[in-house]
Order: C-alpha cells, then sequence, then structure tokens
C-alpha cells in the first residue's frame, strides 16, 4: 500500500483544519493511501518535518495556508528524489489554491490532493537560497501578511490583509534599487516590487501581467515606482489590481525573468509567500524550473473562489 505523509496547521483560517479531520484523513485513505497525519507545531515545522520524514513516502500533503504550502514545498526541495505534492487549502486567503485550480471544499480538495490526477510539473523559486513557491515581494503592504496577527486574520480573512494594508500607506518609502534580470539592467526608486508565479497575490486576480504560466522557467515581475502625490498612488493602486490608471504616468513597470538581482544601499525587507524572508542590501532571486510536482485541479473548473462548506 503506497505510504502518504499528511501535515495540517492546526491554526490556520480558524482552526478549520482540525474540525475536518476525520472526513480528510477518510477520503484520503478511500483513495488507497496508507496515511502518517502530523500537526505542525511551530513556524518552520513542516520544513524539517518533509526533510527529515519526505523520503519515506510515496506522496505529501499538506493543509493549512499559503505558509504552510511554503514550508512544506522548501523541505521537499531539500530532498533528491522529492514525492509529489498535494495541497488542501485551510488559510484566509490562498493564493495558491486559486493558482491551482482547487476546490476550497475539504473533501473535494482532500478527494484531488489524493488523486492519480497528472501532476504539473511546478517551478519553484529561491530569494538569497531559500524557497518559494508563488512569490518575494518588497515595499509597499509587504509588512501586512507577516505582521497581521492569526486571529485577525482567522476573523475577518481576507479583509484583515486589506484592512492592514490601509493601515500602512502613510509609512511608505521608495528604495532607490538597480535591478539586473537576464542581461538588462534598470534603476529607479521603487515603492513595491513582486516576482511572481501566481494568478492571484493577496487575494488580487488579474495582475497585470501579458501570461502566467507555472512550468516555464519565468516570474512575472512587476515593479511600481515612486508616487510623487496621492493621484500616482491611486493609479499604481489601479494598476496592481490589473486596472488601467486614470493618469497616464508610467508608474508600474511589468515583465519576465528567470534570474533577477536587486541592489540598494540599505537593507530591503522582503516577504516570501506572505512570510517574512530576510533583509539584505543584495537579493538574488532565481527560478528553478519544474522543480517539484503538485495535483492540481482541472483548469475548466473555478472552484477555489467556492466558500468552505462541509463535505
Amino acid at each position: 500500500m503506497n505510504q502518504l505523509l499528511f501535515l495540517y496547521n492546526p491554526t490556520s483560517g480558524k482552526g478549520g483544519a482540525a474540525g475536518h479531520l476525520s472526513t480528510i484523513l477518510d477520503t484520503l485513505t478511500k483513495e488507497g493511501w496508507l496515511v502518517t497525519t502530523y500537526p505542525t507545531q511551530k513556524p518552520g515545522d513542516a520544513t524539517c518535518i518533509v526533510r527529515e520524514l519526505g523520503p519515506r513516502f510515496d506522496r505529501v500533503v499538506c493543509c493549512g495556508g499559503d505558509g504552510t504550502l511554503s514550508e512544506t514545498a522548501a523541505g521537499l526541495m531539500d530532498l533528491e528524489e522529492p514525492p509529489v505534492l498535494g495541497y488542501i487549502p485551510a488559510g484566509s486567503t490562498n493564493d495558491c489554491a486559486t493558482t491551482l485550480h482547487i476546490p476550497r471544499v475539504y473533501k473535494k480538495a482532500a478527494a484531488l490532493a489524493g488523486s492519480d490526477a497528472q501532476p504539473l510539473a511546478w517551478d519553484i523559486g529561491t530569494l538569497n537560497d531559500r524557497p518559494f513557491v508563488y512569490v518575494a515581494a518588497f515595499g509597499a503592504f509587504t509588512e501586512v501578511a507577516y505582521d497581521t496577527p492569526q486571529d485577525l486574520k482567522n476573523t475577518f480573512g481576507h479583509l484583515a490583509y486589506v484592512m492592514a494594508g490601509i493601515a500602512s500607506i502613510p509609512s511608505i518609502a521608495p528604495y532607490h534599487i538597480k535591478v539586473e534580470y537576464d542581461g538588462n539592467t534598470l534603476e529607479d526608486d521603487f515603492f513595491y516590487g513582486m516576482v511572481c508565479n501566481t494568478y492571484s497575490v493577496g487575494g488580487m486576480k488579474n495582475l497585470p501581467t501579458d501570461r502566467v504560466e507555472l512550468d516555464d522557467g519565468l516570474f512575472e515581475v512587476i515593479l511600481v515606482k515612486k508616487p510623487v502625490n496621492i493621484f500616482e498612488i491611486g493609479a499604481a493602486l489601479q494598476s496592481l489590481l490589473g486596472q488601467p490608471p486614470a493618469s497616464s504616468a508610467n508608474a508600474l513597470l511589468s515583465f519576465h525573468a528567470s534570474e533577477l538581482k536587486f541592489t540598494c544601499e540599505k537593507p530591503i525587507p522582503w516577504t516570501l509567500d506572505g512570510e517574512y524572508g530576510g533583509s539584505h542590501e543584495v537579493n538574488v532571486v532565481c527560478n528553478h524550473r519544474q522543480a517539484l510536482q503538485i495535483i492540481q485541479g482541472p483548469v475548466h473548473d473555478k472552484p477555489a473562489n467556492q466558500p468552505e462548506g462541509t463535505p
């Protein structure tokens, strides 16, 4: 019988995963797996457990928010032959579930995670050799994800991030950054930047990129220049939401790249998949093409936007 390691974060998304644990385990077992279960105990725990136990299993399935998925993927990246990854979303925003077309109903997500569906060969990024699965970002709003209290996230969900983001606007300060990417160089004052491989960041969809492919070895890069007044801030926010800005000012740059180097005279704090990613003057971001195999949902379905419900 094939072996499956199931990790879940008991604090994600109002603790919903724990309440549906019996259904999840029953569903995975009915898919033909012998399941070993582990509730994560602290930040970084999933990475350590997967790194230690992963080689013994044929599949690893994690249940939690984007941070839990990121930790699990980081552990798999350290393995010579990582098993296929399955994901059951249980967080506040779940950008990866949206991108991977994974249902927000626990039973359906568990059935998909344990199925024999053809896995996606998924690009994984690293920032200064630290893995991330869908976004590395700096500047405005990036502290929101890891500074927003868990109880606020659990109570208000995605609205918690929006509330905290609005509160952070007065403290926005730009960084003067030299950006080198795939033989090109640009230099300017930027108040926000992200390097991503996703259709959704912080719950925002319709990002201003011309295409997103999860397995092409290229990141989608978005850089927002320093606004000089409140109107340009509005234009920048409209651009981030994928809407035509009212102003004709070139507030936003977007392009594709496989490797980037960000150089600044002062340390830049980064967030990786919604968690604090360190602060350095020089930051190197690399795309590891098709580094992991992950189960994704049918592209023609739109289950990721469905509300959670009892199976």
